[in-house]
């Protein structure tokens, strides 16, 4: 016979982590959703005061006056869609590391776009929940919707050599 004690306090770590996994995506799902809505200040209030956002094309962003300023003029200029899925998290107790998948749709330049890539996460359990203290952002392509993605040459990154 199993130590109820034993029992209730894996119970607990179970639920404990499955809360902290939701807890996760849900911060992505936000993300994605501010981005959509527009609400610049809620999808910066998904970071720690010091995240960082590296979108690829530009200096990391540092800290959220600068990711509130540089958000208000990217997504000013621009419509993004993105569509999060396929998120693969590993936590350690009180940081997680994550990778998020992404399918983008996106009006740039009076141009309609459809990408794909994905998002390198690094979080931290705070008082107010889980943030992002790092979110990296890899483009495998974003094409003009008219051209397609098959055979361009224009983002799309090589395979990875360690891939087997």
């Amino acid at each position: 016979m199993s130590d109820p004690t034993t029992d209730l306090a894996e119970l607990h770590r179970t639920v404990r982590r499955l809360a902290d996994l939701e807890a996760i995506r849900e911060l992505a799902h936000r993300y994605a959703h501010f981005v959509w809505q527009l609400d610049i200040s809620g999808a910066v209030d998904l970071f720690t005061e010091d995240g960082i956002m590296d979108t690829g094309d530009r200096p990391p962003i540092v800290g959220r006056k600068d990711l509130l300023e540089t958000y208000e003029r990217m997504l000013g200029a621009a419509q993004f869609h993105p569509f999060v899925h396929s998120h693969v998290i590993e936590i350690d107790g009180d940081t997680a590391t994550g990778t998020c998948y992404l399918d983008l749709r996106a009006a740039v330049e009076g141009k309609s776009m459809v990408g794909s890539g994905w998002y390198e996460d690094r979080y931290v359990r705070t008082p107010a929940g889980w943030k992002f203290t790092l979110r990296t952002l890899k483009m495998r392509y974003l094409v003009p919707l008219e051209d397609g993605w098959a055979g361009s040459d224009a983002v799309e990154l090589p395979p990875d050599p360690g891939a087997a």
